[in-house]
C-alpha cells in the first residue's frame, strides 16, 4: 500500500507505547477489515511530526478481497489525516528493505519576515534571509556515496553509516525554500540534520565548502542542529529497475 499521512498528530510510523502511530492505526483498521490480525511494516520509519506522501506499507493475508479494493475499503475506516493512496498484490518474499530503490524526502522551510497560519505544520518558519545559491553548492557535496556519520543521530543503530544519495538540489518558489534529497537510504534524522546544515550555509555562518570537512569529520557534532519535524516530507519510495 502507498500511504500518505499528516504526521502533526502522530509519534511517527512505528509503534511505540508513548502515543499514537501511523502504524498502530493502519494494524487497527485492516484487522477489522479483514478479520484477521495484521501487521504491517513500513518501507521508512518516519520521525514523530513528519509527513508523508509515499511511505510505503505490506502485510500478510488470507482475505478473498481484491488487492486494489483494500485502498477503498479501508479508507472508509481511516481518520482523515491517513489516506492509502493504492494497494496491490506483491509477490510472498517481497519485501522493500531488501530491494534496490529510491528514497526521496523534501524539507521545505517558510522564509519571510512574518509566519504563514496556513502552512506552520508542514514547513519550518526562518525569518533571516537564506542564500539559496550557496544551500545549492554546499548541497552538492553531499551528492555520491559517503560516510555520513556526520548526519546521522546519535541514536542511529546502524552497521553501516554508508549511504548514497543520487541528488541534493536546493530551490525557492516565493517565500518556501525546499531541499530535496534523493537516494538509496536514509539515516535516522539524516535529512533533517541535512537541513538544519544548509539552513547555516543559507545564514553564512559556514561556507559551502564546509559541508564536506564536515562529512569527512564522520563526527555528528560537526554538522548542523536537527531541524524541525513539521518541514519534512517523504515523497516517495520507488523501486528501481534492474537494468
Amino acid at each position: 500500500m502507498v500511504v500518505a499521512y499528516d504526521g502533526t498528530n502522530y509519534c511517527g510510523w512505528q509503534i511505540q507505547p508513548n502515543g499514537i502511530t501511523i502504524e498502530e492505526v493502519l494494524n487497527v483498521h485492516l484487522s477489522e477489515l479483514l478479520g484477521e490480525e495484521i501487521v504491517v511494516k513500513g518501507a521508512s520509519r518516519t520521525d514523530s511530526g513528519v509527513h508523508s506522501m509515499g511511505n510505503i506499507a505490506f502485510f500478510d493475508t488470507n482475505t478473498r478481497m481484491a488487492a486494489d479494493k483494500i485502498s477503498f475499503a479501508l479508507n472508509q475506516r481511516l481518520p482523515a489525516d491517513i489516506v492509502v493512496q493504492s494497494s496491490e498484490e506483491v509477490a510472498k518474499d517481497w519485501n522493500p528493505h531488501n530491494v534496490d530503490s529510491t528514497k526521496v524526502y523534501e524539507y521545505r522551510i517558510r522564509n519571510s519576515k512574518m509566519r504563514m497560519p496556513l502552512d506552520r505544520l508542514y514547513t519550518y518558519f526562518y525569518h533571516y534571509d537564506l542564500d539559496v545559491e550557496a544551500m545549492n553548492r554546499g548541497a552538492k557535496y553531499l551528492v555520491g556515496e559517503h560516510d555520513f556519520s556526520s548526519f546521522a543521530s546519535v541514536k542511529s543503530q546502524v552497521n553501516t553509516f554508508t549511504r548514497t544519495l543520487y541528488d541534493v538540489s536546493v530551490s525557492k518558489e516565493n517565500d518556501i525554500i525546499t531541499i530535496r534529497c534523493e537516494g538509496n537510504g536514509f539515516l535516522y534524522n539524516m535529512v533533517r540534520i541535512i537541513a538544519g546544515t544548509l539552513i547555516q550555509v543559507g545564514c553564512h555562518k559556514i561556507a559551502p565548502e564546509d559541508v564536506q570537512e564536515i562529512l569527512e569529520k564522520r563526527d555528528r557534532e560537526a554538522a548542523g542542529p536537527t531541524a524541525p519535524a513539521e518541514g519534512l516530507v517523504m515523497i516517495s519510495w520507488t523501486e528501481n529497475e534492474a537494468e
